[in-house]
């Protein structure tokens, strides 16, 4: 099998290009062609450990890049869209950036896969394009009800996805997943921003009263969901993949302190940001119908990634030089 994987120096698009390669899905005689723009999110020590490896092609290289999407999308058995701008503190800040690459860089991948014929597409998505909810759990079939821009650029996305399914018959599939937590994570975001934080001897920025809930799933987890849609989901569906953890942000806070050995005076109150969602949750019945599963506890997965961000300093230190809130 042959994939193009976009944004694939990213923190989920290299777990995944990773575990592709080392065999983790079962694959054999895999070839993976990366494309990343790396912006300050995407980096190439992420894609060290199969740099070389006899399957992988690096390029570098824009999404919204129409010509470039055209020279490489012929000949690919599928394509995996990782690609985006995520940070939502970002995208309150200015969303452009965020409009142009997920939508008008998913609105070119699709494009370019339908002109190429390739036969797969999966476009991977969020939770946060449902918007927040009090009770229950979102399904597939929940309105998309997004509250930042982020999550309105994602939703535009995933909208253009199922237009190219029903409009042009391109076999597309979506996935939504909940908050994603593990190694190589940008520390701009809240796991790796608290425990490097604390690693620090700084304080962490708890939002608002903590009480907004999240659900967590540790990144092997969400690439193998992935992989499964990819292999036995149907064309022009959705699939929300879940960890099956939700907590609030205060209670995964009180987690990371006890882990890295800190108190609660090292929690710093900070105003909450503007339509902050209160509450994700999501059913992923219909991935679990397929045979899906969460395999790594959370407990054991929050320890092993504060573990790996003490002992791969080198790894963010250099990346903690970019603002962070």
């Amino acid at each position: 099998m042959r994939l193009l994987i976009t944004g694939a120096a990213g923190f989920i698009g290299s777990n995944y290009v990773r575990n592709l390669l080392s065999g983790a899905y079962g694959d054999s005689g895999v070839q993976v062609t990366a494309l990343d723009k790396l912006t300050y999110a995407g980096n190439l020590e992420n894609l060290t450990p199969v740099r070389d490896h006899p399957g992988f092609t690096f390029v570098h290289g824009d999404i919204c890049d129409a010509r470039l999407l055209a020279e490489l999308m012929p000949g690919h058995d599928a394509v995996v869209n990782f690609a985006a701008e995520t940070h939502v503190d970002r995208s309150i800040t200015s969303a452009d950036a965020f409009v142009q690459t997920n939508v008008v860089g998913t609105a070119g991948v699709l494009q370019a896969a339908m002109d190429a014929c390739v036969p797969r597409v999966v476009h991977v998505s969020t939770d946060e394009v449902y918007g927040s909810i009090d009770s229950g759990s979102w399904t597939e079939e929940s309105p998309l009800l997004p509250n930042s821009p982020y999550a309105s650029a994602k939703a535009g996305a995933d909208l253009l996805a199922r237009a190219f399914a029903r409009t042009y018959g391109l076999d597309v599939r979506v996935t939504r997943c909940s908050n994603n937590y593990g190694p190589y994570q940008h520390p701009e975001k809240i796991v790796p921003l608290f425990v490097t934080n604390l690693l620090r001897g700084e304080t962490v920025p708890l939002y608002g009263d903590g009480l907004n809930v999240r659900d967590w799933l540790h990144v092997d987890d969400h690439c193998r969901g992935i992989h499964l849609v990819l292999e036995q989901g149907q064309p022009g569906e959705v699939y929300n993949i879940g960890g099956g953890q939700e907590l609030t942000n205060r209670q995964l806070t009180h987690l990371l302190l006890e882990i890295c050995g800190a108190g609660p005076e090292r929690i710093r109150a900070v105003p909450d940001r503007p339509g902050h969602d209160r509450r994700y949750s999501i059913n992923d019945a219909k991935l679990r119908a397929l045979g899906y599963t969460p395999r790594v506890a959370f407990a054991e997965g929050l320890a092993a990634t504060v573990a790996w961000y003490r002992d791969n300093p080198q790894w963010w230190q250099p990346l903690r030089r970019d603002p962070v809130v």
